[in-house]
């Protein structure tokens, strides 16, 4: 059991076996599980209360994973939704898009039961806020940029920003390295955890659109020409 354990997860797989034991082993955890078989059973699953974490195949009928996770980022109570992609594709194209559209996670098939239980406990601990009076609470400050760490909390001038928890987790690893240039394949490493040797056009467009959604403090994430990125060092 976690302190995570009520959680609810929707598993989305077309494979009636896979999905039993995704189920089981979740539910066994503790975790409060449903499931869908296709992408569009997924979409009416995640309305009108979204699930806590979702746990998404890429090959599913009627509407595809990638369909499923696009729409899941581009809707307002569920952009901030955790997501696992469970795919049996190999290729690391597959994997990028999904990083690029907003996942938290990917596991490969064949999985382990267990290593799927562990990912899911790590992906709700970093995406779960703390509560009020648990532990000190730890604000970092930059200009108009005020972000709560444990809240997962973001203002710019006062005004909440919401993002997604990869844009969160960029946000924060920049700024934590404020003055220091960050290559792509450090930061893929540090928020993606991934040392694979893909394409970091998943980093760009991340960081295009958290500068989007900052506003006034976009101009404190610079670019470094053949380098990366590197959040503006205090004056």
């Amino acid at each position: 059991m976690t302190e995570h354990t009520s959680a609810r997860i929707l598993v989305v797989e077309d494979e009636a076996d896979i999905a039993a034991l995704v189920a089981y082993q979740l539910a066994h955890a503790g975790y409060q599980v449903r499931t869908a078989s296709t992408g569009r059973e997924a979409l009416r699953a995640l309305q009108p209360d979204p699930p806590d974490l979702v746990v998404l195949d890429l090959m599913l009928p009627e509407v595809s994973g990638i369909d499923v996770l696009r729409t899941l980022r581009t809707r307002k109570e569920t952009e901030g939704t955790p997501v696992i992609v469970l795919t049996a594709r190999k290729d690391e194209e597959d994997r990028l898009r999904g990083f690029e559209l907003g996942a938290d996670d990917y596991i490969a098939k064949p999985f382990s039961p267990r290593e799927l239980v562990l990912r899911v406990n790590a992906v709700l601990r970093r995406s779960a806020p703390t509560g009020p009076g648990i532990g000190r609470r730890r604000t970092l400050r930059a200009g108009p940029l005020v972000v709560d760490v444990e809240a997962n909390r973001v203002a710019v001038d006062r005004g909440e920003v919401d993002l997604t928890p990869k844009e969160f987790q960029l946000l924060v690893c920049l700024l934590e390295r404020r003055g220091r240039t960050q290559s792509r394949s450090a930061l893929l490493e540090a928020v993606w955890d991934t040392t694979a040797d893909i394409e970091t056009r998943t980093v760009d467009m991340h960081v295009g659109r958290l500068r989007a959604k900052l506003g006034p403090a976009a101009e404190l994430i610079e670019t470094v020409r053949g380098f990366g990125y590197r959040f503006r060092p205090e004056d």
